[in-house]
């Protein structure tokens, strides 16, 4: 159950960082100032929310969890190597593990592509966590609904603000339609993982502790549906859905993405700025 809530909490501290990086490439490049700052903050809440859940993680790792999954480095107990006297650390588990040991879902470590692109995936995942939040609130661990609980409020005004921008975008010119239905066609064949429970997600369902993502897709397509039909932009199929990420089976770019992140403290490990 202890390796069942690690992997669950890594997966949700994974989704919040990873998305946050790629958010935070936009600073300074944004096509409006005003928009270009509230991406930033955004990024700054999902980060803040990472730092949560990579915190309660260390400290189950510290406690004694075990079994593979979390590579070793400086500032991380390993699951191997718990009790190595190694203490886990926030920063270690978000800047010492490799790709492999991520459980992102694919949809957040996409590249930012057009500002279209970048809109319509944090539509896509605010949506989902709106949501998500909403019921982890209610969840028996209560580190964890702790923290959807305050996250709560800042998804809320994340899917407002990407929900209005969905919009503005599907419905305005010529040129911006075709970015939105070009972002489309790339994102949601990514989206169908976020309702597929991974193997520690189905291991926690049972206890109270993990939300039952499956339910959650009826009202996510509702309210996609519903900003859809406001911006011109039809419901695709379903079809066929890309997965691996909550498993750490991860498309090229979030190998790039860690490379970038991570350069500093694999450099330079244990400095403190």
């Amino acid at each position: 159950m202890k390796d069942s809530l690690i992997d669950y909490t890594l997966h949700l501290a994974d989704n919040a960082l990873v998305l946050g990086h790629r958010n935070s490439e936009w600073t300074g490049h944004g096509p409006i100032l005003e928009q270009d700052i509230a991406l930033s903050n955004i990024a700054l809440d999902l980060i803040g929310q990472a730092r949560f859940l990579y915190q309660y993680a260390a400290a189950l790792l510290n406690a004694g969890g075990g079994g593979p999954g979390v590579s070793g480095g400086p500032g991380v107990s390993g699951r191997a190597g718990a009790g190595s006297g190694v203490a886990a650390t926030e920063d270690g588990l978000a800047y010492h593990r490799d790709s492999w040991d991520f459980k992102n879902c694919l949809l957040v470590e996409q590249d930012n592509g057009d500002w279209g692109k970048t809109i319509l995936r944090q539509f896509f995942f605010s949506a989902y966590q709106y949501y998500f939040y909403q019921r982890l609130q209610s969840g028996k661990d209560r580190e964890l609904a702790a923290v959807a609980e305050k996250s709560f409020k800042e998804v809320s005004y994340h899917l407002r603000w990407s929900s209005e921008w969905v919009i503005r975008l599907g419905d305005g010119t010529e040129e911006s339609h075709r970015r939105m239905v070009g972002a489309l066609d790339q994102l949601w064949r990514l989206t169908g993982e976020l309702f597929a429970p991974a193997s520690y997600e189905k291991a926690l369902e049972a206890a109270g502790i993990a939300v039952d993502v499956a339910a959650l897709r009826p009202a996510w397509e509702a309210r996609v549906g519903d900003v859809f039909q406001q911006a011109g932009l039809l419901m695709p199929e379903t079809g066929w859905q890309q997965t691996g990420g909550k498993e750490g089976r991860h498309t090229e770019h979030l190998g790039y993405l860690l490379a970038e992140m991570q350069f500093l403290q694999r450099a330079y490990p244990g400095n403190e700025w």
